[in-house]
């Protein structure tokens, strides 16, 4: 995970899911049931395009076909109804991580981590929390990464590699990779690997081929 901007708000976003989720909200101050008062969806497109499709909490781009956008409510609406319809409430993420965060409230804000609070190790690709951590903003970022599974083989390194391993091979420019994968990308520079790093993975680059 890396610091993500917050992004101004759509000009259209308060009459398309504010309005309509206010006026709902006011018949139902704490909703059990949001079904087809999910307004919040009309707002998925405006929130790929100013987050550039990466996902809040992998910091990976979220690919059209094998991966969904989805909205995530950071303060969940069981919690704050009314944060539900709040453009700043809601953080851009891929399907996967969005159904492993739920509604637990234990994992840190994209919106207000800082940088080298989360580290990437190579070769291993496990996330880690920074070296000069307090010891409470250590074990947040060892909670996020716990609830998360952001280290997950089959799902989260797997990923990375995918992003990766191209990049080693000479697929893409490093500027691609910064792009698409921009947590890889910052790390690969914090660390001076960014030449470098292709040697790291002999055996896993020809597999990969």
């Amino acid at each position: 995970m890396i610091p993500v901007q917050l992004q101004p708000e759509p000009s259209d976003f308060n009459q398309k899911v504010r309005v309509k989720g206010l006026a709902f909200l006011q018949q139902e101050p704490h909703p059990k049931v949001w079904k087809n008062r999910d307004y919040w969806t009309a707002a998925i497109n405006d929130l790929c395009r100013a987050y550039n499709r990466i996902c809040a909490y992998s910091a990976q781009w979220i690919p059209p076909a094998q991966g969904t956008p989805t909205i995530d409510h950071f303060i969940p609406k069981s919690v704050a109804p009314n944060q539900a319809y709040e453009w700043r409430n809601y953080r851009l993420s891929c399907q996967l991580l969005n159904a492993r965060k739920w509604t637990f409230q234990d994992v840190l804000d994209p919106f207000t981590i800082q940088p080298g609070w989360f580290v990437l190790d190579f070769p291993s690709l496990h996330m880690k929390p920074g070296s000069s951590l307090d010891e409470h903003i250590r074990q947040k970022v060892i909670s996020t990464i716990n609830r998360l599974k952001l280290n997950d083989e089959d799902s989260c390194i797997q990923s990375r590699e995918s992003w990766l391993f191209p990049f080693c091979q000479g697929q893409y420019p490093f500027s691609f990779l910064k792009e698409k994968a921009p947590f890889i990308a910052y790390e690969l520079e914090r660390q001076n690997l960014v030449d470098k790093i292709s040697s790291m993975y002999p055996i896993e680059l020809d597999k990969f081929l």
